[in-house]
């Protein structure tokens, strides 16, 4: 086996949201070893100025080049917006975001040509998907709302359920019945327009997809961009045959900038459906601005 397919990919996120990513990752490349970092330390990225989220970008890129990664993937909206093409000039290695993913995959998906985005304040003070979308098709009106609320609801939601077995369905701690008022409440002003798509442009939100899918209805088709970006991934190691035997045993390591590596393990495990093992802390040095 060439040492560019035992390789791992890297993949990292500002929380604990790009474990979505992750999850679509393993369903499609189930050899990869992979390396997963969470910066939950300095979670959320979306209030940031995308200035110092993009010296986050090249300062975790920087880390998993050195650790050999073949391939990485920032798996968050708003790092992805504010880091991409700063991290593709600086790195010898594939670098793909979950914004243009998402962004073509609306695109195929819409019929009337009105697409909603809902993601970060980051993420939509970026117009990042607004340019992808516009980018594949100009005629296509895209309407963005940001949904911080649901980044909220997400990660306090999962941290609090203590003795829940890896392979539940974590849908089922999300009960409609408890957090629809919310959901709904949040998606009002995209409810009342005559959108067809919508993408969920926060790596976060596809745990909470049958919530936003149940406010918006049956006539709204829902993208993932942690779906999308999983398949890019897939497409170029195939084309660059690094793609490994889907029959070894992967290597999965996962890292947090965080305290709590306890939270994030039992995170991990009830959103990948197995216990993901031991959670490692990673302390990386405060950010500057040469970084």
């Amino acid at each position: 086996m060439a040492q560019s397919e035992r390789a791992p990919i890297g993949v990292f996120d500002s929380g604990f949201g790009g474990l979505t990513v992750l999850a679509e990752l393993i369903g499609q490349m189930p050899g990869e070893d992979i390396i997963f970092v969470g910066d939950s330390a300095r979670c959320p990225y979306g209030p940031r100025q995308l200035d110092e989220v993009r010296g986050f970008v090249l300062q975790i890129c920087s880390w998993l080049v050195e650790r050999g990664c073949k391939l990485i993937i920032i798996a968050c909206n708003t790092a992805t917006a504010a880091g991409l093409q700063a991290a593709q000039r600086a790195f010898p290695v594939p670098i793909i975001g979950v914004v243009e993913p998402g962004a073509r995959a609306a695109v195929h998906a819409t019929h009337s040509r009105a697409v909603g985005v809902i993601a970060t304040r980051g993420t939509v003070a970026s117009g990042a998907y607004e340019r992808a979308i516009h980018h594949l098709d100009a005629g296509i009106e895209v309407v963005s709302l940001a949904t911080p609320p649901f980044v909220e609801l997400v990660e306090q939601g999962l941290q609090h359920r203590s003795g829940v077995e890896p392979a539940a369905d974590v849908a089922e701690l999300f009960p409609y019945a408890a957090y629809g008022s919310l959901v709904r409440e949040t998606l009002a002003p995209l409810r009342k327009l005559p959108l067809d798509t919508l993408v969920l442009g926060c790596t976060h939100y596809p745990v909470i997809r049958h919530l936003i899918g149940e406010a918006m209805g049956p006539g709204v088709t829902l993208v993932s961009s942690a779906e999308e970006a999983a398949r890019d991934a897939h497409q170029i190691l195939h084309r660059r045959e690094a793609l490994a035997d889907d029959a070894q045993v992967a290597v999965r390591s996962f890292f947090t900038t965080g305290g709590d590596v306890a939270d994030f393990e039992r995170f991990g495990s009830l959103v990948l459906g197995f216990p993901i093992g031991e959670v490692h802390h990673l302390d990386l040095p405060a950010y500057r601005e040469d970084v």
